[in-house]
């Protein structure tokens, strides 16, 4: 008897042990050699960069698709693997600017942002100087205090912005030609003429890709000669001279025609999902995106670790979690993996996902986000460098993050987990620079993990395959398995229980 109990207490044993191995078994399928494979036809020549909107990126989203259907996950927007998003480019077809009846020059004299700007043909008999065009809380600045600009042209100088606010980051797709049209638009003015010194320049008759359609408003630049007109100054004001001139009103006859041709592209996200099992109404979500900067005259921009190392992970992930759920061991929360698009241009694609949720957002317990994590950070100087990883997000908004990861990290795979980005003071401000951001503006816990490469190749046409280091890609991936491993089949969803430590953001 005693025997038999021996031998059932040693085969339990066994069967523990095995469950408990259970993701280290499936994790082995992410290996260095699958790694390469995908890695080579997504930063190939034939996906062309990969640029929002453009031929590269629907190669590379029906890439991911086929992939996705390979494994057997379901289609993760309806019956379909892809959420499309509207992505707009401008061309101008008709322009023209005269000031008292001098006509002036495009390129010379002017040019429109013409992803700023929409159809127009004005006339005006005054227009608003204000100064550098600026409000700003922190220091204290306001160019619009006493102007009247609702319903008219306000004319500002370029530049002059304010020191930035260590308590306010500015996100990815915000710029200072932003920052002074927001403020002219909130001041009720319909139009603003920036005054540049980068006359003559060579502009072009189309425009860059957005996804926002700007409201009835006209955004030009203009040369100081332009400006000395508006302003009545004869003969012309150099650039350093307008800051000297009173901010008010200022009568001039402004005749103002922007044609603008809006051209409708769309752009998607590619999502495939491995649905749970008792918990298959809450969610775990593995992202990474997969679009960059396409190419050029000089050439193609091959985004090998931005973000193909991303993206192919997510894809080895999905395959090794399908892999398992087809041996009987499927997770109990639904899995989402989603490539995004759209991400070198602003978050595009994760923002209108986070706006447009398919699934749940009080029901998605994280998102595991990987951008870049094949390469060595060249500026990282310390003895781990071939094993490291930086972790953002690990102490925010969750409590669960650090307690999960470094948990599976110290069991499986023994990395250095650096959290230098996570402090609110990083000047570099990744936490707010990649996907995780829009989850995490939803309140759903995040953590981001990337190689650290700002320079080198970074957005770079040398960002290759060749350089990328599969050894420690692999270990990496292996370990954000692991960690999503523990999340979609944990009995709880992670508390949204840690105050977010960061600066604001615009």
């Amino acid at each position: 008897m005693k025997k038999v109990l021996l031998i059932c207490l040693l085969f339990a044993g066994t069967a523990a042990m095995a469950q408990k191995d259970d993701a280290a078994k499936y994790a082995a399928l992410i290996t260095q050699k699958a790694l390469k494979e995908k890695l080579t036809i997504v930063a190939s020549a034939e996906m062309e960069g990969r640029e929002t909107a453009m031929p590269g990126q629907k190669k590379a989203a029906a890439y991911i698709e086929s992939e996705f259907k390979k494994f057997g996950l379901k289609p993760g927007n309806g019956d379909s693997y892809q959420q499309v998003y509207p992505v707009y480019r401008d061309s101008i077809s008709d322009k023209q600017l005269v000031v008292n009846g001098q006509k002036f020059t495009w390129d010379k004299d002017y040019s429109f942002i013409l992803q700023l700007t929409t159809n127009n043909n004005f006339t005006f008999n005054n227009i608003v100087f204000a100064g550098y065009g600026i409000v700003d809380s922190a220091s204290k600045t306001n160019d619009y205090a006493g102007l009247d600009v609702k319903g008219k042209i306000v004319l500002v100088l370029d530049g002059g912005m304010p020191a930035p606010n260590p308590n306010v980051r500015v996100r990815r797709g915000v710029n200072p030609t932003a920052v002074k049209v927001n403020a002219a638009k909130a001041n009720g003015a319909v139009g603003i003429l920036i005054v540049s010194q980068t006359f003559p320049k060579k502009t072009m008759l189309k425009g860059g890709l957005y996804v926002k359609l700007p409201s009835t408003f006209v955004v030009a630049t203009v040369s100081d000669e332009v400006a000395s007109a508006l302003l009545g100054k004869s003969p012309k004001v150099a650039f350093a001279q307008l800051k000297e001139i009173p901010k008010g009103n200022y009568t001039a006859q402004l005749n103002l025609v922007a044609g603008i041709t809006t051209e409708h592209l769309e752009s998607s996200n590619v999502i495939g999902i491995l649905p749970g099992t008792d918990k298959k109404d809450e969610y775990v979500f593995m992202t990474g995106h997969y679009d960059h900067l396409g190419k050029n005259a000089t050439g193609i921009f091959y985004g090998a670790d931005d973000d193909g190392s991303g993206t192919v992970t997510v894809l080895q992930m999905a395959e090794a979690f399908s892999a398992a759920a087809k041996k009987g061991k499927k997770p109990r929360r639904t899995i989402v993996f989603m490539t995004v698009s759209g991400e070198e241009k602003g978050l595009w694609g994760s923002e209108y996902y986070a706006d447009h949720p398919i699934y749940p957002i009080e029901k998605t317990s994280v998102d595991l986000n990987t951008d870049m994590i094949g390469r060595v950070d060249t500026e990282r100087k310390t003895e781990d460098s071939l094993n490291y990883i930086y972790v953002i997000g690990h102490d925010k908004l969750s409590s669960d993050l650090p307690i999960i990861n470094e948990g599976v990290n110290n069991k499986y795979t023994h990395l250095v987990l650096d959290y230098k980005f996570d402090d609110p003071e990083d000047k570099n401000s990744i936490y707010y620079r990649s996907d995780h951001y829009n989850f995490a503006k939803k309140g759903i816990p995040i953590l981001f993990f990337y190689d650290g490469m700002l320079l080198a190749d970074y957005h770079k046409q040398t960002d290759t395959v060749d350089k990328i280091n599969f050894e420690l890609m692999e270990k990496r991936a292996r370990m954000i398995f692991h960690t999503g491993w523990v999340m979609a089949n944990r009995d709880d969803m992670l508390k949204r229980d840690t105050p977010l430590n960061m600066p604001a953001t615009r």
